[in-house]
């Protein structure tokens, strides 16, 4: 197979017939050609506001100041746990979630999609839930292990 060779020139006004003719006498193919202008200073890019989303079972709370608990959310959250806990398939719990009315955030039907979306949040808050009170109770219900 024969090697190709490419050339790029710049040009700075226009290209006469002649020289076209001239290159292709030589072998040359035209195969592209490159358009370039001069345009006006756009504005600097104003920088990217910082969006976060709030962590599941958060809220905002009244005053502004902080992150509060969502009272709806965790209870969503310490459900779904309970029932991971306890061995159930996402799809289960998905289900479960659903027939008792929750939904997610964006007012949809839980999926187990969602739920394993979910599984970070329910980790990091798996410490606060697994040590209080209601959980204690609720562990007392579960299956004795050993």
């Amino acid at each position: 197979m024969a090697r190709k060779e490419r050339i790029q020139e710049p040009i700075s006004g226009l290209v006469r017939p002649d020289y076209l003719e001239e290159r292709i006498k030589d072998g040359w193919r035209l195969v592209g050609l490159e358009w370039e202008r001069d345009v006006a200073e756009a504005a600097p890019a104003k920088p990217q506001a910082w969006v976060e989303e709030i962590p599941y079972g958060l809220q905002v709370s009244d005053d502004c100041s902080r992150l509060v608990a969502n009272p709806a959310e965790v209870e969503t959250i310490v459900l779904a746990l309970d029932m991971i806990v306890e061995d159930c398939p996402l799809s289960r719990v998905a289900d479960e979630l659903n027939r008792r009315g929750y939904r997610t955030r964006l007012g949809i039907a839980w999926t187990p999609t969602a739920l394993f979306n979910l599984l970070p949040r329910m980790i990091q808050v798996g410490p606060r839930v697994f040590n209080s009170e209601e959980w204690l109770t609720r562990r007392e219900r579960l299956p004795k292990v050993g």
